[in-house]
């Protein structure tokens, strides 16, 4: 990702809609620390998120990046800000004591801050640290502030996503021909992944999902030396990505012929995939496609096997993950939009039957419904 993946001014409107965002909230500087906000308004893809790294953005006027010394380089080169400020180097630095310094010259103690505040990418004992230093001034936690801005997605993006979605049904097909018996599950998990650098996708966030046998129960389980048998069922969840934009399918898998159970479970899955899709639609609350999904599962006598989201927004991912805040489950207060790109995989997994199902697909909401984005089959994938 870089700050020639898209026009200065696609980047002017994105960096408009926070100044407005932050006007409506009586904000004077934004505090950013989630690579993917910080990556939305510069283009940047630096690593220094390992230990501390943020974006101080005014109402108006330069953005600032503080970030570790040996982030300088790639930050001059591929990330649209007009200051670099650093710490570390060759030894080691308080990073909050340099950011102190930073934030007295800027003037945020006696600004009105706002601040991120994610899952991931912000220690606690540096948001502590923060909390005192800021103090009064910190008048809010914007934590989806920026993330909220960026669901909807522009054209450029769905296209990134487009190009992702090819890449992934590529990387299935590649995936299916290597299944039989005798291969370990590491090594279909390397074709897939050959497959993928192979055609120009990068890493995604989050790493292969695989999982056969007994294993198969498991909602997110990594591949491991197991050799697969006749017999097996299971299923692979991986990420494909253009520009960092992710794109993200799921398949179900036999191999030979799959008992009357698999079928049953893999068969409940796809109707209630279905039927949340058919609920996706420009303004329809986030929480219509995933109660359409419960009631099928619920309907089959089920509902204790459904652990998981029934869907959520796609993002440029980071480790550890490429969701977004918007998901389609119970409680939720979004509201689907046209341009949001989200994921649909309401599961089951069975732990006393060590079996589950999930089918995974990238939707594109549109004004009268949603554009499926795969061309892969969903039908379960049975190998001789």
């Amino acid at each position: 990702m870089s700050k020639h993946d898209f026009s200065r001014e696609e980047f002017a409107e994105r960096r408009a809609a926070v100044s407005r965002a932050m006007a409506e909230r009586g904000l004077d500087w934004l505090i950013l620390f989630h690579p993917v906000s910080i990556r939305w308004l510069t283009g940047s893809d630096a690593k220094s998120y390992q230990e501390f790294q943020c974006l101080l953005v005014p109402g108006s006027g330069p953005l600032t990046i503080m970030a570790r010394e040996g982030e300088r380089n790639e930050l001059l080169d591929e990330a649209l800000v007009d200051r670099i400020e650093t710490f570390g180097g060759g030894e080691n630095e308080d990073a909050i004591l340099r950011f102190e310094r930073l934030a007295d010259e800027l003037g945020l103690p006696t600004a009105r801050c706002g601040m991120e505040v994610p899952a991931y990418y912000l220690h606690p004992h540096h948001y502590v640290r923060l909390c005192e230093l800021l103090g009064s001034s910190l008048e809010a936690e914007t934590t989806n502030l920026v993330p909220d801005l960026s669901l909807v997605k522009s054209p450029s993006e769905i296209a990134y996503i487009r190009r992702a979605s090819a890449i992934a049904d590529e990387a299935m097909s590649v995936f299916a021909a290597g299944l039989r018996p005798g291969r370990s599950e590491l090594a279909l998990a390397g074709n897939v992944y050959g497959a993928l650098l192979a055609r120009g996708s990068g890493l995604a966030a989050s790493p292969i999902n695989l999982v056969a046998g007994a294993r198969s129960g498991y909602s997110h389980g990594a591949p491991t030396e197991r050799l697969l048998a006749a017999g097996d069922y299971g299923s692979v969840e991986y990420g494909a990505t253009w520009r960092r934009y992710t794109a993200t399918i799921g398949r179900q898998f036999s191999l030979g012929p799959p008992t009357p159970r698999m079928r049953e479970l893999y068969d409940i899955v796809r109707r209630a995939c279905d039927a949340c899709i058919a609920e996706i639609r420009d303004g329809a609350p986030a929480t219509a496609p995933h109660e359409a999904a419960k009631w099928v599962i619920g309907a089959a006598g089920l509902e204790q096997g459904r652990v998981h989201t029934s869907g959520y927004g796609l993002a440029p991912g980071f480790p550890p993950t490429w969701g977004e805040p918007v998901h389609m489950i119970g409680g939720s207060d979004y509201v689907l939009r046209a341009g949001m790109v989200l994921s649909v995989e309401p599961p089951v997994f069975l732990g006393d039957e060590r079996l589950g199902a999930r089918i995974i697909d990238n939707v594109l909401v549109t004004r009268d419904g949603c554009e499926l984005l795969s061309r892969t089959s969903r039908d379960l994938i049975v190998a001789a």
